[in-house]
């Protein structure tokens, strides 16, 4: 082979260099550190010079562990290299060499690479030299982490209190850390601000820091933000993070103590409830709130008073007292309420009022009120009047009924109160509706019905034109009375209501007129028959025939002339329904008669009535009327009607 072939000159020529003396010049630069992140490659450069040449370079690496002997970690001869077995860097280096410069790279480098590294440089003669360089591996801390006190803070406490801690994790180089309050950093102040931290080294090597801040708080930090910030390294920088914002509890003693009405907003009036609400610039939590009525000495241990249904009496001065429990210090504070009120309304004179017809009216209607109020007078249901008089200046008997004073305040909705005076009119009654009233019916039994007014309430008696009394019925009015009067009626009658009093009397003539049905009246009488002439039967309204057959041939028709049946008087009592169903029962009447004369006519033609054998003649006789009697009875319901037929009455010797 090449190689084995080239050492012996090798050799020779180093005895030469040797036996003339002369030496070969090296020389080696590195940099002071080599800055990098921890997992990614590091890269440490030696740069060498020598007047040999790179033939006969001998390049090795060694690494300084702390507190022992350097060791080898590769080794690179002109003919052979590789890096040392059963180190740290075994499987992790590698050397590149291109020309004067030797770069090892370490790859997934940690905290513990953080060492010094020894390039050396050795040529064929004696001659070597060497350069050192320092690795600096980093790694980024993780976010910080802060913690606040739960619990509240005392301003009253007289040493520093913990304020919080803050903590940060896996770190290299060890992380600083740096606490603010509203943005201005926190250095330790005898008494006033102490910050406490402490370094953890992990099985890692990194590094993890924790703080922690105490200090004296005071009333002005309740509102005061907390937080720390860390500082940490990363190659060829310095970089920070701040953590969340916290806040603190801060206990402290109120200086002023507040009271005020929550609800009803705006004015109070008696029966509304109310809501007081007590609060204070204080934030002490061993305390004890308490709100008291001072002139009822009423008081509730809360925050909120409520009171139902409130009175008058219930205005006036609240105060709201504020104890600290622990060296029992108070503060008060006070609202006044104001209750307004609306008593009912009097009106004078009280409940009614006679007065005479033309004399003048007054009233008067008051109600004391805390507010202005309004009066207004209504008689059913209209306004009549406004103002605390009611005055009518000359009294008739329209003037009488029942008056209703309203009083309001218009500041207030809801406050209202009422009061009623019945005001009588003295004077003769008067009766209502016309002196002269015509009354037309179909009924047997009449109901007449008289109200008169007047005070004092008049007395009704009913009478009839013949002079007899009527028992009725009376009841007090509101403005009088009003009588009630049933009786039978067989006639036209003229009945009288007379409504007296102390001061006269008044009488009303109701002019009563019956109107009857008719009714058709049954007349038991058999046909005419004549062979030669036919008779013709007249309906009236007032006669009434009875007739019996005769033996003649002569044919009998029975006729309703269009007076016979006489249509009476319509009456508003009486529903039109009665009258079409009389003159349809009257119809059907002469129907089923036309049709039992053409049975008896067809039965006497064939010889089958009076034992006729043949053909026989018969005289005929007329009677001096033939006419068909309608009688109509009024009795509340519609009756049968009777339909009677009535032949000539016969001779004697005829039969």
């Amino acid at each position: 082979m090449a190689l084995p072939d080239t050492a012996p000159l090798l050799v020779g020529l180093l005895l030469l260099f040797h036996a003339f003396g002369a030496w070969a010049i090296v020389e080696v630069t590195m940099e002071d550190k080599v800055e990098v992140m921890a997992g990614e490659t590091a890269q440490i450069t030696c740069m060498f010079t020598t007047d040999e040449g790179l033939g006969g370079t001998t390049i090795q690496w060694f690494y300084v562990p702390p507190n022992k002997e350097r060791q080898r970690i590769y080794n690179k001869e002109p003919m052979h290299e590789a890096a040392e077995q059963n180190t740290l860097f075994t499987h992790r280096i590698s050397l590149n060499v291109n020309g004067t410069a030797a770069v090892l790279a370490i790859r997934d480098v940690g905290v513990r690479d953080n060492l010094e590294f020894i390039c050396v440089i050795k040529t064929l003669t004696p001659e070597e030299a060497e350069g050192r360089t320092q690795l600096q591996v980093f790694k980024s801390p993780t976010f910080p982490t802060i913690e606040a006190v739960e619990t509240g803070i005392s301003v009253n406490e007289e040493a520093p209190s913990k304020i919080g801690s803050c903590r940060v994790k896996n770190g290299y180089p060890k992380p600083n850390i740096t606490w603010y309050r509203n943005n201005m950093p926190l250095r330790n102040t005898p008494r006033e601000v102490v910050v406490t931290s402490s370094t953890t080294i992990e099985s890692s090597g990194l590094f993890s820091v924790q703080s922690e801040l105490t200090m004296k708080v005071k009333k002005e930090h309740k509102d005061a933000v907390f937080y720390c910030e860390v500082i940490y390294f990363v190659p060829g920088a310095t970089k920070m993070t701040e953590s969340q914002h916290i806040n603190i509890t801060v206990y402290y003693l109120p200086t002023e103590v507040n009271i005020w009405v929550e609800s009803p907003k705006g004015k109070i009036k008696e029966g509304d409830t109310l809501e007081l609400r007590c609060d204070n610039n204080g934030n002490y939590p061993s305390s004890i709130t308490t709100i008291k009525h001072q002139n009822s000495e009423y008081s509730v241990e809360n925050k909120t008073m409520v009171r139902t249904n409130v009175k008058r009496l219930d205005g006036g001065v609240y105060e709201c007292t504020f104890e600290e429990t622990d060296n029992f210090e108070e503060i008060s504070g006070s609202t006044k309420v104001s209750v307004n009120y609306l008593e009912s309304a009097v009106i004078t004179p009280k409940d009614s009022i006679a007065v005479m017809e033309g004399e003048e009216l007054k009233a008067s209607c008051n109600a004391l009120s805390s507010l202005q109020t309004s009066t207004t007078w209504f008689k059913n249901e209209k306004l009549v009047s406004k103002g605390n008089t009611l005055s009518v200046k000359s009294a008739t008997l329209e003037t009488a009924g029942m008056y209703k004073c309203v009083v309001t305040v218009p500041e207030m909705e809801g406050m209202k109160t009422s009061s009623t005076l019945q005001v009588n009119v003295k004077g003769s009654p008067q009766i209502l509706g016309p002196d002269v009233q015509e009354v037309e019916t179909y009924e047997t039994t009449v109901n007449l019905t008289c109200s008169a007014t007047g005070f004092p309430a008049p007395t009704i008696m009913w009478t009839t034109s013949d002079g007899k009394n009527l028992n009725a019925l009376q009841t007090e009015t509101e403005d009088g009375a009003q009588s009630v009067v049933t009786f039978k009626i067989t006639s036209n009658v003229k009945v009288f209501c007379n409504a007296s009093n102390d001061f006269g009397s008044k009488v009303v003539e109701f002019n009563i007129k019956t109107i009857l049905n008719t009714t058709l009246t049954t007349i038991t009488s058999m046909p005419t028959i004549s062979t030669t002439t036919r008779s013709t039967t007249t309906i009236s309204s007032d006669t009434v025939v009875h007739t019996t057959p005769t033996a003649t041939t002569t044919t009998s028709t029975n006729t309703i002339t269009d007076d016979t049946v006489q249509t009476p008087t319509k009456s508003p009592n009486i529903k039109k329904e009665s009258k079409g169903f009389v003159i349809a029962i009257i119809i059907i009447a002469i129907f089923l008669l036309a049709i039992l004369g053409s049975v008896l006519y067809f039965l006497y033609k064939k010889g089958r009535i009076c034992g006729r054998s043949g053909k026989q003649d018969f005289s005929k006789r007329k009677s001096s009327k033939d006419n068909i009697v309608v009688e109509m009875k009024s009795d509340n319901t519609e009756e049968a009607i009777l339909l009677g037929v009535n032949g000539e009455k016969q001779q004697p010797n005829d039969q």
